[in-house]
Order: C-alpha cells, then sequence, then structure tokens
C-alpha cells in the first residue's frame, strides 16, 4: 500500500471514530457534517469524498457493526461433538464480543440514533437478525440430526441470546453498566447452557 493510501485510510477511520463520538453525544439528528469534519481534523470536503451524506457515513458506522457481530461466527454445526460444548463455543463468542467496549461503543450509538427513527430501527433489527443467523443454523441442524426438539429454531435461537443479552447487553446499553468480566462471563454462560439445552436437548 502506497503512503497516500495509507494517509486516505487513516484519514477515513479518523472520521468514522469522530462520528462516532458525535453521534453518541449528540444523536444522529443534530450532529452536523462540518462537526465531524472539526472534530476528526480534516475539512469538511475530505469527509464528504468519503461519504457523500450523513446516511452513508452512519451507514458505515452500521456496518462495523455488523461486522464485528459476524466475526465471533464459529463452526458449523458436527454430529461428533457434544452439543454443550458446541454451544458453548457459540455464545461465549457472543458473550465475549458483547464485552469489548467498541462494540458496546458502536452499539450505543446505533440504539441511541434508531430509537426516535422506527424506520432506522427497523431496518437496523432486520439486519441484526441477519448477522445472527448462524445461531439458528446452527440449532436447525442439531434438530434435523435428532438432537434437540422440533421447536421453531429461530424462537430457541432468541430465546438463549435473550438470556445472555439480559446479562451481557442490556444493562450496558441502558444503566451505563461495565462490561462482564470472565468469571461473569462464564457464569452467564453455562447458566444459559443449562437452561436452553434442559428444555431442547433429545
Amino acid at each position: 500500500m502506497t503512503a497516500p493510501q495509507r494517509l486516505t485510510d487513516r484519514k477515513r477511520e479518523a472520521i468514522i471514530q469522530a462520528a462516532i463520538a458525535e453521534f453518541r453525544a449528540n444523536g444522529f439528528d443534530v450532529t452536523s457534517m462540518d462537526k465531524i469534519a472539526a472534530t476528526a481534523g480534516v475539512s469538511k470536503r475530505t469527509v464528504y469524498n468519503h461519504f457523500p451524506s450523513k446516511e452513508e457515513l452512519f451507514a458505515e458506522i452500521l456496518n462495523q457493526l455488523w461486522a464485528r457481530i459476524s466475526a465471533e461466527q464459529t463452526t458449523p454445526y458436527s454430529a461428533d461433538l457434544p452439543l454443550r460444548e458446541q454451544l458453548r463455543e457459540r455464545v461465549m463468542a457472543k458473550v465475549q464480543l458483547m464485552a469489548d467496549e467498541n462494540f458496546l461503543t458502536l452499539a450505543r450509538v446505533v440504539i441511541a440514533t434508531t430509537i426516535h427513527s422506527p424506520e432506522r430501527a427497523q431496518n437496523m433489527v432486520a439486519r441484526l437478525g441477519e448477522r445472527e443467523e448462524g445461531l439458528t443454523s446452527w440449532i436447525r441442524a442439531a434438530q434435523a440430526d435428532g438432537r434437540l426438539k422440533p421447536v421453531d429454531p429461530e424462537f430457541a435461537s432468541q430465546q438463549i441470546q435473550g438470556l445472555i443479552k439480559a446479562f451481557g447487553f442490556w444493562p450496558q446499553m441502558s444503566m451505563g453498566r461495565a462490561a462482564l468480566n470472565p468469571d461473569m462471563q462464564h457464569t452467564v454462560v453455562e447458566s444459559a447452557l443449562d437452561m436452553f439445552l434442559a428444555c431442547y436437548q433429545l
């Protein structure tokens, strides 16, 4: 990569980080491209060179959030491994992601920005659902293998995710609580596995 390209990448990242900070502090509607440019230490023209509109810039923040969620996707279902072992890997990856301060910051920006815009919120929920399809697919495969009860896989997926988000996501979003420490992560994961497998394992 050439030096000018690296500089361009650095400016783009500075703009994104400035936008996250401004959206988080002031909300989407109040934040201006002028303010983002000033916070990033670049010209307004540079901001528009990277992002044609504030909506495009916000979409990039969403993309970074989705990318973090996708990164925790793990190996596909295996008929040869214990269900608890496979499910623990998936659920622990999600809990550890929710303990990442960068992820929490992005999530706060998204939630704060969409809470007053039903259209944006619906788009966010739809895209989040697409990114969380991995666990649903795993449940569906375990059902096809005769190891889990034939319930709605999406419903079951939302159940176990609700169990971990009740401790590792929503308190951090709504009440400003600290991310779960490793011991609490382990407790939350193992408890969620106990409840899920007691209900659905054949």
